[in-house]
């Protein structure tokens, strides 16, 4: 089963050797699902949440700028496996072709993924098998959203 989730922020922890660890914070299923990813894109992120543009098309933006030009759309993306440590994703991607739907899945790194769903606003699931794995209580976590990431402690 398939459970919708939220960007609720991004959250700071610190790492074995002191230094901070962002991590895009997603709640589904009563319970947040840390995924630790790197300072880049916590910022890309980050920008996608706040949804002020950037001076120039960033990574993300230009995809769905060219997507959205060659008649395709993001319906949606999914977190669907963690293996050794690893989470992955698929981006769900429709484009009409003389009045056809077509139904494209591409896989994706999950930080790329949200980075994408937060421009386009379209829905994040996540399956039970990754919750059941790496889904922590809520009460574990204190989000919050950053402007700034800094990697020093």
């Amino acid at each position: 089963m398939e459970h919708t989730a939220e960007v609720t922020g991004i959250g700071v922890g610190t790492s074995d050797d002191g230094s901070n660890v962002p991590a895009v914070l997603l709640a589904a299923r009563s319970e947040y699902l840390p995924i630790v990813i790197t300072a880049d894109q916590a910022r890309a992120i980050q920008l996608g949440l706040s949804g002020e543009p950037f001076e120039r098309p960033l990574t993300h933006d230009l995809l769905v700028e060219m997507l959205t030009e060659f008649g395709g759309a993001v319906d949606g993306i999914r977190i669907d496996d963690l293996a050794d440590g690893t989470f992955y994703a698929k981006v769900d991607v429709e484009r009409y072709d003389e009045g056809e739907a077509r139904k494209f899945v591409f896989d994706a790194r999950p930080s790329d993924a949200i980075a994408l769903a937060v421009r386009v606003d379209c829905p994040i699931t996540v399956s039970d098998a990754v919750l059941d794995r790496a889904g922590r209580p809520e009460d574990e976590f204190e989000p919050e959203r950053i402007d700034d990431f800094d990697e020093e402690p």
